[in-house]
């Protein structure tokens, strides 16, 4: 069995940035990504997808983004630049390597593969993500439905949805993107339990991420005081609120229920529609954590800004305000990754 100083659990921003962090600690960090290329979810993203931040404020450490630092980078861009990153990166990567279960001994963490592969590490960080755990709310009728039913972690493009009458389930930016894009080819409706609320890309002529940094916002530490984490407004340059304002996508509030593919709105009105598009979110891709209690019933780790509460020498990066607005971002994660390995190297030089 392969014995390791950390065990970095995936291959993404949260990973690379990780990996990163330890090596400046002085550690010899193993990357254990489940896909083939060391990216994490971003070649899997919807294919107009860009980034929300401009490439000046999209860069993990020891790397600037490159290009015109005003513009939003598109996600190959996005992919293209990790790849860059991995490849000068001084670590042990491995793709194709999903950890299935993580174990503990005598201080000592144990990974068994789903290849069946395994090795020890005195230290483990988890840095997976969420994309791999979609969350799927399921409206009364919906697991029945006939039509075709997907969650945005599926959906790439808006041609194979034209002339259908389409739902999108959601109010974030995900949601209001992918019904704004569907609308130029179907007809579509925003259903949300709440209206999406907007925030102005650009504010007085500056990218509205060079104010959260300029006022310390993106940094505040408030993570550990938020039991549910805020929702975020859409990130607009005034298409989207013109777009919902012109009625492509219209907005409802959800549907009450589905039979079949027919959908009765709130009030009370019915109508067949041809699919259902869930943007409602992700959930920690954790559950090979889950042997070891390091879990919430909800499956959320147990934390304090990245720090295992229940095990000596586990970490998290990558969660949703871990520590700040931007801990789960290309802007914020190394910040993170830098604090937690350097607990984590505290914790290994005395064990």
């Amino acid at each position: 069995m392969k014995y390791v100083d950390v065990a970095v659990i995936g291959g993404g921003q949260s990973g690379l940035a990780t990996a990163h962090a330890l090596r400046r600690q002085g550690l010899e960090p193993v990357i254990l990504e489940a896909s083939e290329q060391a990216s994490g979810s971003w070649p899997r993203y919807y294919d107009s997808l860009t980034l929300f931040s401009p490439a000046g404020h999209s860069s993990l450490p020891g790397l600037p983004f490159g290009g015109d630092p005003d513009r939003y980078p598109h996600r190959d861009e996005v992919v293209a630049y990790l790849l860059r990153y991995a490849d000068r990166l001084d670590a042990d990567i491995h793709t194709g390597a999903r950890v299935r279960e993580v174990g503990t001994a005598d201080g000592i963490f144990t990974l068994a593969l789903e290849d069946g592969g395994r090795l020890s590490a005195r230290g483990v960080v988890a840095a997976s993500g969420t994309f791999g755990r979609p969350c799927r709310p399921v409206p009364p009728g919906l697991e029945n439905s006939a039509g075709t039913v997907l969650h945005a972690a599926e959906y790439r493009a808006p041609q194979p949805f034209a002339g259908q009458r389409v739902v999108v389930v959601g109010a974030g930016n995900s949601a209001v993107q992918i019904a704004a894009e569907l609308a130029a080819h179907a007809r579509v409706t925003l259903a949300a339990r709440h209206p999406a609320r907007f925030a102005r890309q650009r504010v007085l002529g500056r990218d509205l991420h060079w104010w959260l940094k300029g006022t310390g916002v993106d940094v505040l530490p408030v993570g550990r005081f938020l039991r549910t984490p805020p929702t975020q407004s859409v990130i607009d340059d005034g298409r989207y609120r013109a777009a919902v304002a012109a009625g492509a996508p219209d907005v409802r509030p959800v549907f009450s229920e589905i039979e079949g593919m027919k959908v009765t709105w709130a009030d009370g009105g019915t109508e067949e529609v041809d699919t259902v598009v869930l943007a409602t979110g992700y959930r920690p891709d954790l559950d090979y954590l889950r042997p070891v209690g390091a879990l919430d019933p909800d499956g959320r780790p147990r934390h304090r800004e990245g720090v295992s509460t229940t095990h000596a020498g586990l970490a998290h990066v990558g969660p949703e305000w871990q520590r700040s607005l931007s801990s789960n971002s290309l802007r914020g994660v190394g910040r993170d990754a830098a604090r937690v390995a350097g607990r984590l190297a505290a914790r290994l030089r005395t064990h």
